[in-house]
């Protein structure tokens, strides 16, 4: 089965990268008109060139979501000529370190983005979606359900994200809105080769081999197999789903160990 979000309009936070291009390709794959929310403005301008090279409809709005009354505005124009039927928070950062080694400035820069961004999103969207219903999929992570070592600030922003689904999903059923969100264990994405380029030089296949064989299905996932699962969750199709999380792990939370 195909799933179709045609005539849907669909927002993607941080969607020109990683998992959040996969999500607007796909949702634009899909017939959704999208609205590209991301920082990067030279990122944002080159997905939605290649959406609209493929027969796509796309927008660029270069945002950062960590600041409430841009969000807003941004939000706000969208609705003025569109009814927004979606909303994925993907926007993210990470961080490396425990309690010890995580500084004040770091919690601050990760709760900001990971946490505050994806309230300021909620809060701008839940307005315009009240008089139709609609659909929020938030982006969270394993590690928001599992320990994951020396990812103490990530974890707690993926925490709250989860229990702002649940909040969301309970106070908005009679209106329509359904709330889930995706936990994704360890995805090939571009930050992925970073990490290892920067802190591995030298051993990049040796430490990509590593970290693969930490799923227990034994590669990392693909941007394009979240994508799916996202595409389901925000279609027609998935319309008795709410309030639900759904780990997308090669099997790490229930099989590893």
């Amino acid at each position: 089965m195909s799933f179709s979000l045609e005539n849907k309009v669909a927002i993607v936070t941080g969607g020109a990268s990683g998992i959040g291009k996969a999500i607007t390709t796909r949702f634009a794959e899909a017939k959704a008109k999208v609205h590209i929310l991301e920082f990067n403005e030279e990122h944002g301008k080159q997905a939605v060139a290649e959406i609209e090279a493929n027969g796509g409809s796309a927008f660029f709005h270069q945002c950062d979501v960590s600041d409430h009354d841009q969000v807003k505005s941004i939000i706000d124009s969208i609705a003025l000529d569109n009814k927004i039927d979606i909303l994925v928070n993907n926007a993210g950062i990470a961080h490396v370190g425990n309690v010890e080694n995580t500084t004040e400035e770091d919690l601050d820069r990760v709760y900001s983005v990971n946490v505050k961004g994806v309230y300021n999103c909620i809060y701008a969207v839940v307005p315009h979606l009240k008089s139709n219903g609609g659909i929020i999929l938030n982006m969270a992570s394993i590690a928001s359900s599992v320990g994951i070592s020396d990812r103490f600030a990530y974890s707690m922003s993926k925490g709250a994200v989860l229990t702002m689904t649940y909040s969301v999903a309970k106070d908005y059923l009679d209106d329509g809105i359904r709330c889930n969100c995706i936990s994704p264990a360890r995805v090939h994405t571009p930050f992925v080769d970073g990490f290892i380029n920067k802190n591995y030089p030298g051993k990049e296949a040796e430490m990509f081999d590593k970290l693969s064989k930490t799923q227990p299905i034994g590669r990392m996932g693909k941007p394009e197999e979240v994508a799916n699962l996202a595409l389901y969750l925000c279609s027609d199709e998935a319309s008795f789903i709410t309030g639900t999380d759904f780990p997308i792990d090669g099997g790490f939370i229930k099989l590893n160990g």
